[in-house]
């Protein structure tokens, strides 16, 4: 059985202003009724393949958590350190030989069988100790994602070449044409033991301060708290960059599962689109525009003469934007992320 570990750490800065600290992205209703985190966890209730999955959050959000899901294993960050940290107190906290399938919960997977049967692919690729990773078959120029080059072939996945950062535009066009790589999902499958091993070897420091926090943490009724002051010690470090990028056991599982990481505006959009979901709000009225997309909480939204424009109300706040400057709406949440 696999053991799935669900990360509550995004901060969704580019749905500003819907996604707030208080309120982020994972904890959404943006496709249907059920928020993100409750469709990630949805995706994972099949209790002949999957054990109850555990959930990693921040304090702030633990009562998130507790709204929207009845059964749930929390661990609760003592401090925000990204996702190196964050997958080590999971193992740490399991069956040494657990195969562990890490999920961000802010993602959207619109093919679920085709998901399934990227885990069992990858599922045998961790028990013959490989730290298999999801590649998303690229379906353009993305320049908003990591990319992985597809090394040799490993049965019915590749070992990594290497990992590389978000291109500009001609070089992600120029991957695409590759076919040599695909888009990181930043969901992981590995057995505990030997992702703790790999992070022992290249973050040593990580790796002794996880192993402190657990042994020294307490359970209680809101989860299981690793101890403050060993966690506190961690430097914030993606798993990509602490192991992944390092280990000489990196494999990656290309993957057409109809995914998005619903990373701003313009990926909600996309995905509404691919869903079928409706664009416009309530309320919504147009003249001479097309692409658009409305987000509001009951207000009457006009637009007018324009194309390809987003406009989202939240409360006192308005927030009008093409849908090629997406990416740029972090530099508003920054100072308004209360």
């Amino acid at each position: 059985m696999i053991q799935p570990v669900v990360l509550c750490g995004g901060s969704g800065t580019r749905l500003w202003p819907l996604s707030r600290a208080d309120r982020p992205k994972p904890f959404l209703p943006l496709l249907g009724d059920r928020t993100l985190f409750q469709q990630t966890l949805d995706r994972l209730d099949d209790r002949d393949l999957f054990a109850e999955p555990v959930i990693v959050a921040g304090e702030a959000h633990t009562f998130l958590v507790e709204q929207q899901s009845a059964n749930h294993s929390l661990i609760v960050e003592p401090a925000a350190r990204n996702t190196a940290s964050a997958i080590a107190l999971a193992a740490a906290r399991v069956e040494r030989d657990a195969i562990l399938l890490i999920c961000p919960s802010d993602h959207h997977i619109a093919d679920q069988q085709a998901f399934l049967n990227a885990v069992a692919k990858a599922e045998l690729l961790a028990r013959e100790g490989r730290l298999v990773c999801f590649g998303i078959e690229p379906d353009g120029p993305e320049t908003g994602y990591g990319y992985i080059e597809k090394g040799p072939v490993l049965g019915q996945a590749h070992r990594v070449a290497r990992f590389v950062e978000k291109p500009d535009e001609a070089t992600a066009q120029a991957y695409l044409q590759s076919g040599d790589f695909v888009w990181n999902s930043g969901m992981f499958v590995f057995r505990a033991d030997t992702f703790l091993e790999e992070l022992a070897r290249h973050r040593p420091e990580m790796a002794e301060a996880v192993q402190e926090a657990i042994a020294n943490g307490s359970q209680e009724a809101r989860g299981f708290h690793p101890e403050a002051s060993a966690f506190a010690r961690i430097e914030a470090e993606s798993v990509d960059y602490a192991v992944m990028e390092k280990t000489d056991l990196a494999a990656v599982v290309s993957a057409d599962i109809g995914w998005s990481d619903i990373g701003d505006w313009n990926a909600l959009m996309t995905a509404r689109e691919a869903a079928g979901f409706g664009l416009l709000a309530g309320g919504t009225r147009t003249i001479d525009a097309s692409h658009v997309m409305t987000v509001g909480d009951d207000r009457q939204i006009s637009v007018v003469g324009l194309d390809n424009v987003i406009v989202v109300v939240d409360g006192e706040d308005v927030l009008v934007l093409s849908r090629d400057a997406a990416q740029a709406v972090k530099n508003l949440a920054a100072d308004k992320s209360k």
